[in-house]
């Protein structure tokens, strides 16, 4: 199954959400209003990390397990531990090392005991590879968010929790 994902580059006026409720009265504009302003902004964020990793020859999905790895005291971890802390399926998980591995960034380790136990380990030029694009993607990050101050960043989190707590919603059945 393929996903298709439509970019709302043109976001509705008040005007046009008032229409809305007027026909849908569980419509909440506000709710709508930011939400979609959300959704858009995250979009938009996606895409600028996106190009950002381009740059460096990465995508999100393979620049996302070298930045778990590198969070490891020793570099290595169980690929379903990976796949469980980036959200994806262990299918998912197995090409992007695949990708990896085929690049020399990260690399598997067989146990010797069982060579069915499988980690995978950065291996240095993973490590360059990040040391190349890391303190580019901070210098943009910090650039990104300087329009808010430390208080405001705090909110921010803040707001986002109680967002993501609401989540949920969206999939229980009605």
């Amino acid at each position: 199954m393929s996903l298709i994902m439509l970019h709302l580059r043109d976001l509705p006026t008040l005007e046009t959400l008032n229409k809305f409720a007027a026909r849908y009265p569980q419509a909440d504009v506000t709710a709508i209003s930011s939400f979609l302003h959300l959704l858009r902004v995250a979009t938009d964020l996606s895409i600028a990390l996106d190009s950002c990793l381009s740059q460096h020859g990465l995508l999100q999905g393979r620049w996302w397990v070298l930045i778990l790895l590198m969070r490891e005291d020793n570099n290595t971890a169980m690929p379903s531990s990976l796949a469980e802390k980036a959200g994806v399926t262990r299918a998912t998980m197995t090409g992007l090392i695949d990708g990896l591995a085929q690049s020399g960034l990260v690399e598997r380790v067989f146990a010797q005991d069982d060579r069915r136990s499988i980690q995978i380990r950065l291996t240095e030029a993973g490590q360059a590879k990040l040391d190349e694009v890391m303190p580019d993607y901070y210098q943009r990050l910090r650039e990104c968010m300087q329009g808010l101050d430390e208080a405001s960043r705090q909110q921010l989190n803040v707001i986002l929790d109680a967002i993501n707590a609401g989540i949920p919603a969206f999939s229980k059945k009605s």
